[in-house]
């Protein structure tokens, strides 16, 4: 039973007419909230991300800075080596009576035991005779005339010097030619 006086689906009298803006409005509400959920996880993925990165590299700087150390304390100790190794050269340079062969071959079998020790941590001995005055390489102690040398180049050695892999342990003590 409808009553005669009000007409159906009238704008002032439809039911449906005030809820069709609000369900847009909820639509609005529900794009916004879903695009809003969308930045805050783009940017926390984006955080992640940098963070992550930020974390390999410090794990890398670190690991990087624990193997130089590591290397500087290997250096120094191979730097003692390489003394001894030095006094062994010396002393296997003077002649020995008959009756210390025995002593000289034990010294002998020290000196080479070292320096195969030397050799297995990578250090290795800077050829310098007849070679060119590197100043990264040789430490000049005198220069002399030498006839028949070139200007500037390595006539005498009065210590070896040393490198571990491509890092100077210590530098050659030398005597470099001068231009006569």
């Amino acid at each position: 039973m409808t009553d005669p006086n009000i007409e159906p689906n009238t704008p002032e009298t439809a039911v449906d007419a005030p809820d069709v803006p609000r369900a847009d409005a909820a639509e609005n509400d529900a794009d916004t909230a879903a695009s809003r959920l969308q930045r805050e996880r783009d940017e926390l993925y984006d955080r992640v991300l940098r963070k992550s990165a930020e974390f390999d590299n410090y794990r890398k700087r670190i690991e990087k800075e624990r193997r130089e150390q590591a290397e500087w304390a290997a250096a120094d100790v191979l730097t003692d080596v390489v003394s001894v190794l030095d006094d062994f050269d010396r002393a296997l340079a003077v002649e020995a009576p008959p009756e210390a062969k025995a002593y000289r071959t034990g010294v002998e079998l020290i000196h080479r035991q070292l320096g195969e020790l030397l050799r297995k941590r990578g250090v290795t001995p800077i050829e310098a005779l007849g070679t060119d005055f590197d100043p990264h390489l040789h430490q000049a102690v005198a220069y002399d005339d030498a006839p028949g040398a070139r200007e500037g180049e390595v006539i005498g050695e009065l210590r070896k010097g040393y490198r571990l892999g491509e890092r100077l342990l210590r530098p050659a003590l030398v005597r470099v030619a001068k231009a006569s």
